[in-house]
């Protein structure tokens, strides 16, 4: 969409209005009774019958998820020695809530204008990669550009190659870039070193993987697990509703399709996160809708989806920002019973995660009292919440960790990607650093001196 989003776009089907009351839709939360679409609307509204948010029955949403929270995980508060590296900021796609991307014209060798974004290669990933798990990482999270020069494999590459409208499969070949970033598959074989878990290719780039072909998301994801891919993040979701798809990000797949690569990757044994980021153009019935479309996925993959990550739209330097289609983002009472309601909805997914790199630390901490259970990971590098204006760091120690959790008098607890693995952590005991790693010994995650994220 190239032109500034209009009430007309607005003009949505889904509204916040239901037959419900609160207080029904409340009791049912307390009662552990499955919520239904029309309850998550009054709980996330605090009573559709009137404007704003009630303090008081936020409290009594909030206390019944805290209290859920313990009954489902008790009182262990977990994290992840991890690393994000982002292939590439070359995309062409033009979500208006990212500020990520760079346009992928820039990165050609052509291009004479300035230029501020990046692209990594396959052996400069693995270096990135090897170098992190000599410091105690065992998890790496890649979530990436669409590159026009990307493609699944040399099969696909050739493919795309010979494609008679190479234009409309997105694809320029990699000589016409400054940088190759190869393929996903090398891509994901480089990031595979030292016995690190890789957790990588969205929904979005599993399509981009499969452009120009007749290939099936389950072949897409096969190829991919044959790479080294251990689990499939759930980004790319944004809200699983189509009417707020077509405003914020109308080049980016439709819900259903986001819906069948899940569950095609789930089919070849990898496993899953999910996400929605909230507090933009949509309403709290489209936020609802969207918790009924994971807890459906959930129940059709069988429990594959390991966590929940509510994730708060960070307003600044966005398209949906400077074309004044938003003002902000959500607010604190917001992001809180968004957390909440999440914990009280997803009956099948038992872990709820606070994100400190959109909530900041102090908010963050209020989120694992309001249903959360779970604190992220230490994230040696942190660009797509960074580059879209957020303030709250690029990165956490275990030693930081320990403080925080026990602050608020809960166990600390570090835990494997899919938390089938995990180590309570004694506070009188240092040092905390990783023990779950291949080689991560006890010893902190890094020097004393934190470390300094250059641009690429």
């Amino acid at each position: 969409m190239n032109r500034p989003v209009t009430e007309a776009d607005l003009a949505f089907d889904a509204r916040p209005e239901t037959d419900q009351s609160f207080e029904n839709a409340l009791a049912k939360a307390r009662a552990g009774d499955r919520l239904s679409v029309a309850d998550a609307i009054e709980l996330l509204t605090t009573g559709s019958e009137s404007e704003g948010i009630d303090p008081r029955r936020k409290e009594q949403v909030l206390e019944a998820a805290d209290r859920r929270r313990a009954e489902v995980v008790g009182e262990e508060v977990t994290f992840v020695a991890n690393l994000n590296n982002n292939v590439t900021t070359a995309c062409n796609v033009g979500c208006l809530f990212c500020n990520f991307k760079d346009a992928a014209h820039t990165f050609e060798e052509s291009y004479e204008g300035e230029f501020a974004g990046f692209t990594k290669t396959p052996a400069e990933s693995r270096e990135v990669v090897a170098d992190a798990v000599e410091k105690g990482i065992y998890e790496v999270c890649s979530v990436s550009g669409l590159h026009p020069a990307f493609a699944l494999d040399d099969e696909h590459l050739e493919i795309l190659r010979a494609h008679p409208e190479p234009k409309e499969v997105n694809f320029k070949p990699p000589e016409t870039y400054d940088v190759d970033p190869g393929t996903y598959t090398e891509q994901i074989s480089a990031m595979d070193v030292g016995g690190v878990h890789v957790h990588s290719m969205t929904p979005e780039e599993g399509y981009h993987a499969r452009r120009g072909t007749d290939w099936s998301y389950e072949e897409v994801y096969g190829r991919l697990k044959d790479a080294g891919l251990d689990t499939v993040p759930g980004t790319a979701a944004e809200i699983l509703v189509d009417e707020v798809r077509d405003v914020i990000c109308p080049g980016k797949i439709g819900a259903d399709e986001w819906m069948e690569a899940m569950e095609a990757a789930a089919s070849v044994g990898l496993g899953l996160t999910a996400t929605i980021m909230y507090g933009h153009v949509e309403n709290e019935a489209h936020r609802a809708l969207h918790l009924e479309r994971v807890r459906e996925l959930q129940q059709r993959v069988d429990g594959a989806i390991s966590e929940f990550v509510p994730l708060s739209f960070v307003h600044q330097n966005t398209p949906l920002y400077e074309h004044d289609v938003v003002s902000g983002g959500a607010s604190p009472a917001e992001d809180e019973l968004m957390i909440a309601v999440s914990r009280l909805f997803l009956d099948n997914v038992d872990h709820v995660q606070s994100s400190w790199v959109k909530y900041g630390d102090e908010g963050g901490l209020k989120m694992l009292n309001c249903g959360a259970d779970d604190y992220m990971g230490t994230i040696l590098s942190e660009e797509i919440t960074t580059r879209a204006g957020g303030e709250h760091g690029e990165f956490r120690s275990f030693g930081d960790y320990v403080e925080m959790i026990s602050s608020i008098g809960r166990i600390p607890v570090e835990r494997s990607t899919d938390y089938g693995t995990r180590r309570v952590i004694d506070p009188d005991d240092p040092p905390f650093g990783p023990r779950l790693g291949p080689q991560a010994d006890g010893s902190p995650l890094l020097p004393e001196e934190r470390p300094t994220v250059a641009d690429d």
